[in-house]
């Protein structure tokens, strides 16, 4: 079955097969489970979709993890088989990954490939949010490739780039770190935007006026376009409504 072929409160389904189902993920719908409210997330409603395959011996195995605020494809293996499958094929890496990005200013290059390895900012500096991470030669290895896509502006001549990223590698939160690094951080961006504080920020007060104000969405710009399979298969997604009508 493939297209746009049903729907679910939380997500749309955009292919199901008796080894696997691919969602259009929402953001900023958490795929695991894990946070002190309790929120739903994606791994929850397909437990509760999957019900009868799980009950005759299937699982529920996302194979591609997107961030909470990130956006777009994501396959999930419906049995052990099926996911060893897939997980052996990331490690060789025969998934390909294609998402599109939101952000400020325009590029000075069309096209750019990057090779800047990160490792967790506070291991070298002080930083006030464990998890950031940050280009640095004592990094683990890091390549990806960017394309620009299209350049606009918004309200009194403010400048944006939508930018095609392809990932070589998987590191944590590389697209939004590479970006940041090359000076053109991710519309919305709470962590790796201009100012780190919204981050802190939203914690202690979650959404506000003054944050919005600040990073003009209210989640970053990111969203998983496309992922495919090497010689095999591949899935579409495309942009959700608050980014499409960021771009107007």
């Amino acid at each position: 079955m493939k297209g746009l072929i049903a729907n679910n409160p939380r997500f749309d389904i955009i292919e199901e097969t008796d080894d696997y189902i691919v969602i259009n993920k929402p953001a900023p719908l958490k795929v695991h489970p894990g946070s002190p409210d309790g929120a739903p997330t994606l791994y929850d409603e397909l437990r509760g979709l999957l019900a009868y395959e799980i009950q005759m011996g299937g699982q529920v195995s996302i194979v591609n993890r997107l961030d909470r605020e990130t956006s777009g494809v994501t396959l999930v293996a419906k049995n052990a088989e099926t996911a060893s499958r897939f997980g052996k094929a990331m490690m060789a890496r025969r998934f390909n990954k294609t998402y599109a990005a939101i952000v400020h200013d325009w590029p000075e290059w069309e096209t750019l490939d990057l090779d800047a390895p990160i490792l967790r900012k506070g291991d070298v500096a002080d930083c006030p949010i464990y998890v950031k991470q940050v280009v640095h030669e004592g990094g683990s290895p890091c390549q990806t490739a960017f394309r620009v896509l299209r350049r606009f502006e918004k309200d009194q001549g403010q400048r944006f780039a939508v930018i095609e990223c392809k990932p070589h590698t998987g590191r944590m939160h590389q697209l939004r770190v590479h970006l940041s690094h090359l000076g053109h951080p991710i519309v919305g961006d709470k962590m790796y935007g201009r100012d780190e504080q919204c981050y802190l920020e939203f914690i202690k007060t979650g959404w506000t006026d003054a944050l919005a104000e600040k990073l003009l969405l209210k989640r970053h710009a990111l969203h998983s376009t496309r992922l495919e399979l090497e010689d095999e298969c591949g899935w579409d997604a495309p942009l959700p409504e608050d980014l499409s009508d960021f771009l107007g």
